[in-house]
């Protein structure tokens, strides 16, 4: 998977699975994007932040907290829009995964 980081298209971030489960584990985009929803370097640099907290108050480092530090959140190209694209994506990949989890429960209960 990829997201574009710029208005132009011609710069992109891969994004694994690894990284969504990360991004879901710390429940990094919770309250992040104010009720505008406006995604600008201000919600970046919270989300900076707020992962910085994470790591200096935790007894072990996370390699896959690390490794979304290193490959997205303090990539080069990760800017604004970079950031709106990665938050529509996993907007999008949770919601397909609680689609068909209710899926899957439901068909649980008709079977019983």
């Amino acid at each position: 998977m990829q997201i574009i980081t710029n208005a132009s298209g011609t710069r992109t971030i891969d994004i694994t699975d690894s990284h969504i489960e990360t991004i879901t584990q710390y429940q990094l985009f919770q309250n992040l994007i104010d009720s505008n929803g406006i995604v600008d370097e201000t919600v970046l640099d919270k989300l900076k932040l707020n992962i910085r907290a994470i790591l200096e108050n935790s007894d072990k480092t996370d390699v896959n907290l690390m490794s979304l530090c290193f490959d997205v959140i303090y990539h080069p190209n990760m800017k604004a829009l970079g950031l709106q694209n990665l938050y529509t994506l996993y907007s999008k990949i949770t919601s397909e995964a609680q689609k068909t989890e209710d899926s899957n429960a439901d068909a649980a209960t008709c079977n019983e």
